[in-house]
């Protein structure tokens, strides 16, 4: 069956906004909450949503954002953004004199990255800008099954492409991760829902290059895919190109019913999510 999402444009803004709490959901994964009184008319209503996360320079301390106005987004006079993609998590508006606050959730891995590196170091009163998102594409309706393919990076979209569809549709969820200990991210009421299998070891999930075999295996274990299932996948752009190539090409699943997004890419810095994730058949 045909799955429409319906696409809805936001108007643009950076907004400045305070770290105002700082969880370790796993050893792996920090939950930062921020707060502000910009957050004021923030809406995310798709789950596979992304805001632009900007950065203070590691060095100087100095934050660098562009300037939004009425002719558009226009570059800093001095200074060049630092800025990563990230999935907003959870946003709660204001209400009973408690101030907005949205999660996002950082996976660590060192200092090689700016978003690594400052969420690790991250605390109350840290100041950070927030642009987007631009637009929200909706959870398709009617979907019968779900089955998300995720790796640690992520796990934000498959939450909440999980409180997205209704408790009653079935959930398989395969998710590559390099430490089992992730496997301890959903909270239990969600966690008892899901058919949740976690692939871990060596290789196996961000920065590691077995994801793509060990989930491959897993996905074409799951045997006929229905026509009444919806796909999505997520992660490291190159393994996901074998897998969409599976699910497109070997079963003939329409554009519709799989969503492939490369939230990163071996390599390269800051990649465009934009991009086709298989660049010989971009459909």
């Amino acid at each position: 069956m045909p799955f429409a999402r319906q696409r809805l444009r936001h108007e643009f803004a950076v907004r400045h906004v305070t770290v105002r709490r700082v969880s370790r959901i796993v050893p792996a994964i920090v939950r930062v909450t921020f707060s502000g009184k910009d957050l004021d008319g923030f809406t995310s209503a798709g789950p596979a949503d992304h805001v632009k996360v900007f950065f203070p320079d590691q060095q100087s301390g100095m934050l660098v954002v562009p300037t939004v106005t009425p002719d558009g987004i226009e570059p800093p006079e001095h200074g060049t953004p630092i800025s990563r993609d990230y999935t907003p998590l959870a946003f709660r508006a204001a209400a009973d004199g408690n101030a907005a606050e949205l999660d996002i959730d950082f996976v660590l891995h060192g200092d090689e990255g700016p978003a690594s590196a400052w969420a690790a170091r991250a605390t109350p009163g840290d100041v950070v800008a927030i642009g987007g998102p631009r637009g929200s594409q909706l959870a398709p309706e009617g979907v019968g099954r779900l089955i998300l393919v995720a790796d640690e990076t992520a796990l934000p979209a498959a939450s909440r492409w999980l409180a997205a569809v209704d408790p009653a549709v079935p959930v398989t969820a395969l998710f590559f991760v390099a430490d089992e200990s992730v496997s301890g991210y959903l909270p239990a009421e969600v966690a008892e829902r899901v058919d949740a299998r976690w692939l871990s070891g060596s290789g196996a999930g961000a920065g590691g290059a077995g994801g793509a075999s060990t989930v491959g295996a897993a996905l074409r274990e799951l045997g006929p895919i229905g026509g009444d299932t919806y796909v999505f996948l997520a992660g490291e752009a190159g393994a996901l190109i074998p897998l969409r190539r599976y699910l497109r090409r070997e079963l003939g699943l329409p554009a519709e019913q799989v969503s492939a997004s490369g939230y990163w890419k071996r390599g390269v810095a800051a990649l465009d999510h934009h991009a086709p994730v298989d660049p010989s058949d971009p459909d």
